[in-house]
């Protein structure tokens, strides 16, 4: 039973439904305060996982790959044209909260990354299929709640409805986990989260607008994280070591 990811799910429709409710009550000093703080929280979250690296020039390598790839792919601009279909599409029976169109599509994109592409709730997923332990999810819920209740403040209902693709992935992520589990080793799962971090820190700095990071085109890092790990510790390091 899929616990976590109904819980993450149903945690970021709460929330997105909430903030587009009190949303116009909320002065804007409150919501950027509560922005910086949640840029600091994504932050902390990634180097939680950084710290657990078992081998940087993997992760610096998986980082720069994937992030060229995403980049000659345009796959920011993909998931952001998505976003914004969805949004077009909802925005039918639902009302949006349109300002300014740019950045309108900014905050979108990094709610979206956020939500769905996390380091924590990819391997949150992979782990509750493998063991059945949900602690990760849950914990990444709490956070998900108060942080779509803000990004709902912006981005108005459409925020609940990323909970539509992040449960599709994490799902497909939990019952394809019996076949990737048991291929990785303690040393690739390290440096697949600390892949995750990197794109969690850069998704902090990106809430906080103190750098808007390209972190939708990075996502093809964790993509290859664990392969090239795997290359890495058993081709690559028997030589330099």
């Amino acid at each position: 039973m899929p616990i976590g990811i109904i819980v993450n799910s149903l945690a970021i429709v709460i929330g997105g439904i909430a903030g587009n409710v009190v949303g116009s009550k909320l002065s804007s000093g409150f919501i950027d305060n509560m922005n910086t703080i949640f840029g600091a929280c994504a932050m902390t979250m990634g180097i939680s996982s950084i710290v657990l690296m078992s081998n940087m020039p993997a992760v610096m390598l998986s980082v720069i790959l994937g992030s060229a790839i995403g980049l000659a792919m345009h796959l920011g601009d993909i998931i952001s044209a998505g976003g914004l279909m969805m949004e077009k599409g909802i925005s039918v029976y639902f009302k949006g909260k349109h300002g300014n169109e740019e950045e309108y599509k900014k905050q979108l994109v990094t709610a979206i990354v956020l939500f769905c592409a996390s380091g924590t709730g990819i391997y949150g997923s992979i782990v509750s299929g493998m063991t059945g332990e949900h602690s990760i999810l849950l914990a990444k819920s709490i956070m998900d709640i108060a942080t779509a209740l803000i990004f709902a403040c912006s981005l108005g209902i459409v925020t609940s409805f990323i909970a539509i693709p992040q449960f599709i992935i994490f799902m497909l992520l939990f019952i394809f986990a019996n076949a990737i589990y048991p291929f990785c080793t303690e040393s690739m799962i390290n440096d697949f989260k600390a892949c995750g971090g990197v794109l969690l820190i850069a998704t902090g700095f990106r809430i906080m607008k103190v750098k808007n990071f390209p972190v939708a085109d990075m996502i093809p890092a964790m993509v290859i994280a664990m392969p090239v790990s795997h290359l890495w510790s058993t081709y690559i390091l028997p030589l330099v070591s």
